[in-house]
């Protein structure tokens, strides 16, 4: 899908994690302009004039609405939103599980996602066009017992790209979501040093499907929510 992307603006948040990188170093190989924004990135990080980095946090409504208007300052528009800031935070059950716990997965996965949607959409409504991809997680339609908190983040997540999707197709937008199994990532391996790896969704596949999501080819596709759950069926 080399130049597929050629001329858009694409914004990806949380771009140099673990998911990030492979997505950013993904949608400039197909042509797109990148501003990858992080609580903590460098513009070295990644090589070529297509790129900006942009260290901001969107934790609340006024800094990713301030963000988001600077990007559409320098570019003119913003064509591709890939949110791909998350979190996780497990182990107990609902009864066990601490007020401080279920607010900040409802925070990083739920919150800072809404904030960036309700930033970027009247911008992408204004040009007629704008595609915005998610990342939610398997657990959203498969919940397992010590998760609860986690799985009701990313499920609302799921609820809230559907909503956008359908408010905004009379007006030329696209909104998805995609529920990744455990992906494999250095966090993860070292969260989890004896699961078995090869069983886990490589982040290039997920970074494929962004990019196609964001193409030509992708644009009758949306509100959808598509699991990629690699060898872990």
């Amino acid at each position: 899908m080399r130049d597929s992307l050629s001329g858009k603006v694409a914004l990806v948040t949380g771009a140099n994690g673990g998911l990030g990188t492979s997505v950013t170093g993904a949608l400039l190989g197909a042509g797109a302009t990148v501003v990858g924004l992080s609580r903590k990135i460098d513009q070295s990080e990644f090589a070529g004039p297509s790129f900006l980095a942009i260290s901001a946090d969107i934790s609340t409504g006024d800094s990713a609405r301030n963000t988001v208007d600077r990007v559409v300052a320098r570019y003119g528009r913003i064509d591709i939103l890939a949110h791909l800031v998350g979190g996780f935070a497990g182990g107990n059950r609902i009864d066990e599980t601490e007020d401080a716990i279920f607010q900040q997965m409802l925070d990083v996965n739920l919150n800072a996602a809404f904030f960036m949607l309700r930033a970027v959409i009247p911008h992408m409504r204004k040009a007629g066009k704008g595609r915005m991809i998610a990342i939610g997680s398997r657990a959203a339609q498969d919940p397992g017992p010590g998760v609860g908190a986690y799985s009701a983040s990313k499920a609302a997540l799921v609820s809230l790209i559907t909503t956008v999707a359908r408010e905004n197709k009379e007006a030329g937008l696209t909104a998805n979501v995609i529920l990744p199994g455990t992906m494999d990532t250095a966090a993860n391996r070292k969260a989890m040093p004896h699961a078995d790896f090869s069983s886990w969704v490589e982040t290039a596949s997920v970074a494929s499907l962004i990019v196609w999501l964001a193409s030509e080819a992708g644009k009758d596709v949306t509100g959808a929510a598509i699991p990629i759950y690699g060898k872990a069926l």
